[in-house]
Protein backbone atom coordinates (compact mmCIF):
# COMPACT_ATOMS: atom_id res chain seq x y z
CA UNK A 1 0.00 0.00 0.00
CA UNK A 2 1.18 3.39 -0.73
CA UNK A 3 0.89 6.44 1.55
CA UNK A 4 0.91 9.56 0.40
CA UNK A 5 2.16 12.42 2.84
CA UNK A 6 1.55 16.34 2.37
CA UNK A 7 5.26 17.91 2.69
CA UNK A 8 5.29 21.73 4.17
CA UNK A 9 6.79 24.23 2.22
CA UNK A 10 9.64 26.40 3.55
CA UNK A 11 10.75 29.52 2.12
CA UNK A 12 14.72 30.68 2.68
CA UNK A 13 15.28 34.39 2.30
CA UNK A 14 18.70 34.72 0.94
CA UNK A 15 20.48 37.81 0.86
CA UNK A 16 23.81 38.49 1.89
CA UNK A 17 24.88 34.97 2.74
CA UNK A 18 22.66 34.88 5.02
CA UNK A 19 19.32 32.32 4.93
CA UNK A 20 16.15 33.06 7.40
CA UNK A 21 13.71 30.56 7.04
CA UNK A 22 9.79 31.76 6.43
CA UNK A 23 7.14 29.95 7.61
CA UNK A 24 4.44 29.41 4.26
CA UNK A 25 1.53 32.26 5.20
CA UNK A 26 -1.02 30.32 3.49
CA UNK A 27 -0.47 26.61 1.74
CA UNK A 28 -2.74 27.40 -0.81
CA UNK A 29 -1.14 30.90 -2.07
CA UNK A 30 1.43 29.93 -5.17
CA UNK A 31 5.02 30.80 -4.96
CA UNK A 32 5.00 33.65 -6.65
CA UNK A 33 1.94 35.11 -4.10
CA UNK A 34 4.01 34.36 -0.85
CA UNK A 35 7.11 35.89 -2.11
CA UNK A 36 4.28 39.51 -2.88
CA UNK A 37 3.49 38.43 1.11
CA UNK A 38 6.83 38.89 2.53
CA UNK A 39 7.63 41.55 -0.15
CA UNK A 40 6.25 44.05 2.49
CA UNK A 41 8.60 43.14 5.05
CA UNK A 42 11.52 42.11 3.01
CA UNK A 43 11.87 44.85 0.07
CA UNK A 44 14.83 43.34 -2.00
CA UNK A 45 12.00 40.06 -2.75
CA UNK A 46 10.57 42.85 -5.32
CA UNK A 47 13.30 41.74 -7.57
CA UNK A 48 14.03 38.48 -6.15
CA UNK A 49 14.33 35.46 -7.70
CA UNK A 50 13.01 31.77 -6.91
CA UNK A 51 15.02 28.69 -7.01
CA UNK A 52 13.59 25.34 -7.88
CA UNK A 53 12.22 23.31 -5.06
CA UNK A 54 13.86 21.27 -3.45
CA UNK A 55 13.19 18.03 -0.78
CA UNK A 56 14.76 18.76 2.43
CA UNK A 57 14.33 17.40 5.90
CA UNK A 58 10.29 16.25 5.16
CA UNK A 59 9.80 19.82 3.95
CA UNK A 60 9.55 21.68 0.14
CA UNK A 61 12.72 24.28 0.53
CA UNK A 62 11.58 27.18 -1.65
CA UNK A 63 14.90 29.92 -1.95
CA UNK A 64 14.12 33.34 -2.53
CA UNK A 65 17.29 35.04 -4.36
CA UNK A 66 18.25 38.56 -4.72
CA UNK A 67 19.05 39.16 -8.50
CA UNK A 68 20.36 42.78 -8.30
CA UNK A 69 24.65 42.69 -8.81
CA UNK A 70 26.95 45.25 -7.23
CA UNK A 71 27.74 48.64 -9.46
CA UNK A 72 31.47 48.71 -10.38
Amino acid sequence: MLLATLLERVFIRKDNGQGIKLTDPEPKWSVEAVMTFYANTYPFLTTAKVSAPKIKDDNIEYQFESVMGTKG
